[in-house]
């Protein structure tokens, strides 16, 4: 992976109000794609409002793709059902480290950006990209699709395997 950009942590954190697939619940998953890339959490057996706090790593080598999460139902004599799906761009979240690679030393909890919900998006409020103990985090609720009821809430974390993304290099992939 000599394009590689860097590695994006997904932190997975809870889905609220998902659908009913078996008689009175539902065992749910995620599945979270990035082009080739196909990684997902744990089941969480018996729950509509699972808690998987888990982290999913995507490497980065083009960020024009979008981010597809998949949430299903956990069957164990049949075929695993959907319960919907949603995705995200990263566009946004790569412009961000861009400034903040510009503005050197931005103070604890400083919003870079916010990120209307619309329905050019799956957010279903508004999010924020912010400075957070020397990171950059955002947090994302997303509105499941295709689907009667649900949503997911993750956390993305740029984690950068080359020592410092160079301003150029960003500035190449956000534009």
């Amino acid at each position: 992976m000599e394009n590689m950009l860097g590695l994006l942590r997904l932190h997975v954190i809870k889905g609220f109000n998902l659908a009913i697939r078996d008689s009175k619940s539902s065992d749910p998953y995620v599945i979270v794609r990035m082009g080739q890339q196909k990684v997902r959490t744990r089941v969480v057996k018996k729950n509509l409002n699972p808690e998987w706090n888990e982290d999913l790593t995507l490497s980065i080598s083009d960020p024009v793709l979008p981010i597809k999460i998949m949430v299903y139902d956990r069957d164990w004599f049949s075929r695993d059902d959907k319960m919907g799906d949603a995705f995200f761009h990263i566009d946004p979240f790569l412009e961000a480290i861009r400034i903040q690679n510009q503005f050197r030393g931005l103070p604890e909890g400083t919003v870079i950006m916010k990120i209307q919900a619309s329905r050019q998006n799956c957010l279903s409020e508004e999010s924020k990209i912010v400075w957070n103990k020397g990171k950059i985090v955002q947090n994302i609720f997303l509105k499941l699709q295709n689907v009667e009821c649900g949503e997911v809430e993750l956390q993305l974390e740029w984690i950068d395997v080359s020592g410092l993304l160079s301003i150029n290099e960003l500035e190449d992939v956000a534009y």
